[in-house]
């Protein structure tokens, strides 16, 4: 028998979680999220599942793969090009670019290309991160119109920082910031992420783009998945392969940082690092172990977990795990390790086989 560890991806629930987003915004176009391996989940796999109008990425190569595997929709590079030898991909191609800053301007002014991109640009309204400062923001939107290598029609957008606050004033001031940079500028708007989308739908205005909410994780600090009706795409399961009976202050695990209470049975499942699961999750993290709720016990090892079985005493070796996904919402995993969503979502490796579930087939 082989090793159990498995992700099941169900694109039934990626598609799901577009409707989720296209019902919070309506009339706005999407542009959805798939850069990092579309959060673990394939980056072609996510693209060919979502009937997005756009697909936003964060480097050319991704933009490439989804174009050879023969996507069509327009391709968004969130951080613009590195380097001016992008640029005639970009135009070969069909790809739409960020300009964020001075340098990738003048990269385009000095490009002779086969026909002009679409560019769109990036406003820090508050992130300082990535962006333009809003007061240039009309000197540059003039210098691009006079530039030959970009369409004249010029995108706006920005980056929200603290969406994910409900009551953020912060969010207030970008929004200000992002209206007042943009005034008198024709051409689309885009500002709202998946917190902007579900909780700021002044933010929404023409192009919205969700990330984390299509792979059915809550974008918000006080929520989980299904309390914004999303749900999971990926589950991460294992099973049972061992379970030791032990006595009162027997050390479980490496550095033996967690010892017996009192004589008990403490299961091992085959899961670890080595294939994402969180080296740094504390004892207390919730696992599912046939449906119900276990608490991770010890030190996570490269390739096992201890688990404490104490109210689970029809445990056995075989029984399935759940680490994350259906019935347990990956957020709760990442808040007890201190970490989010995201970082799970995109960490788990590749010696884990993923199991693909496709969307039921509408007829008639």
């Amino acid at each position: 028998m082989s090793r159990a560890t498995r992700v099941r991806l169900d694109l039934g629930a990626l598609v799901h979680n577009l409707q989720r987003v296209r019902t919070a915004a309506p009339g706005r176009r999407v542009a959805s999220a798939v850069k990092a391996e579309g959060y673990g989940h394939g980056l072609v796999r996510a693209a060919r599942a979502l009937a997005s109008d756009v697909f936003a990425v964060a480097c050319v190569e991704e933009a490439l793969i989804l174009r050879e595997a023969g996507i069509e929709q327009p391709i968004l590079l969130l951080e613009g090009v590195f380097e001016a030898a992008e640029l005639p991909l970009c135009a070969r191609y069909g790809l739409e670019i960020a300009v964020h800053h001075p340098d990738q301007a003048r990269m385009l002014e000095v490009a002779r290309l086969e026909t002009p991109v679409r560019a769109w640009l990036k406003i820090d309204t508050g992130m300082h991160r990535l962006g333009l400062d809003p007061d240039t923001v009309a000197a540059m939107a003039q210098r691009l119109r006079d530039c030959p290598s970009v369409r004249p029609e010029l995108g706006m957008m920005s980056h929200l920082a603290r969406a994910d606050e409900r009551d953020s004033d912060y969010t207030r001031q970008q929004l200000q910031t992002f209206e007042i940079a943009t005034s008198g500028l024709n051409g689309p708007r885009s500002l709202a992420n998946s917190a902007g989308v579900l909780g700021w739908p002044q933010t929404h205005f023409d192009l919205v783009r969700p990330g984390i909410m299509l792979y059915g994780a809550s974008p918000f600090v006080d929520s989980l998945a299904p309390d914004e009706a999303l749900r999971p795409v990926m589950t991460l399961h294992t099973r049972l392969i061992t379970i030791k009976r032990l006595h009162k202050g027997d050390p479980v695990g490496y550095g033996g940082t967690w010892s017996c209470p009192e004589d008990m049975d403490v299961g091992v499942a085959a899961i670890g690092y080595g294939d994402g699961y969180p080296r740094h999750a504390p004892s207390g993290t919730p696992v599912l172990l046939n449906g119900r709720e276990a608490a991770l016990i010890g030190r996570v090892s490269m390739d096992m977990i201890s688990l404490d079985l104490r109210r689970h005493p029809e445990a056995r070796i075989g029984d399935p795990v759940v680490l994350w996904g259906e019935g347990l919402p990956v957020e709760r995993v990442a808040q007890a390790a201190g970490t989010i969503s995201y970082t799970l979502l995109c960490g788990v490796t590749a010696r884990v086989p993923r199991d693909v579930i496709e969307p039921p087939t509408v007829v008639g």
